[in-house]
């Protein structure tokens, strides 16, 4: 019943709404996949390593930037695969930077309550945080790779 009535839900979106949703969940998927190759390969994808985008903002992109961070955060939670942290903020990512705006994704580490390392990925875009802010501020930066914008 409940899947029921979040179909209803799903299909009272506007058509913008809707799309952008799918695009999630799409994105969702190919950063899964591509989770699963060598590191290596993989941070070339993700922008100038060490590089850090600015913390001002176009006032146009702010409704854009938290529709983002909501359909990733929705559909995450509809995937049948691992959608966490590192996931998220690779989909978050290629969702901005399909539409020209600047995001810096951060990779850092801390420890857990018993000791163990423990890993952490969130995605910032100016002063707002698409993906990954809860619980941030336990973890230290060890890397982070700017998707500039083309000017």
């Amino acid at each position: 019943m409940k899947k029921l009535v979040k179909l209803k839900l799903f299909l009272s979106f506007d058509t913008k709404t809707k799309l952008l949703y799918l695009e999630a969940y799409f994105l969702l998927g190919w950063a899964r996949l591509i989770k699963c190759f060598p590191f290596y390969k993989v941070a070339p994808l993700l922008g100038e390593q060490m590089g850090e985008t600015s913390f001002t903002y176009k006032e146009s992109n702010i409704k854009f930037i938290k529709r983002v961070s909501q359909a990733i955060n929705v559909m995450s939670g509809y995937t049948f695969w691992e959608s966490k942290c590192l996931v998220k903020a690779i989909a978050g990512m290629k969702m901005l930077e399909r539409r020209n705006i600047e995001s810096t994704l951060y990779l850092g580490t801390g420890k857990d309550e018993i000791g163990k390392l423990i890993a952490h990925a969130w995605l910032r875009s100016g002063p707002f945080y698409i993906t990954g802010s809860e619980g941030k501020e336990k973890f230290t930066v060890i890397n982070k790779f700017a998707k500039k914008a083309n000017k």
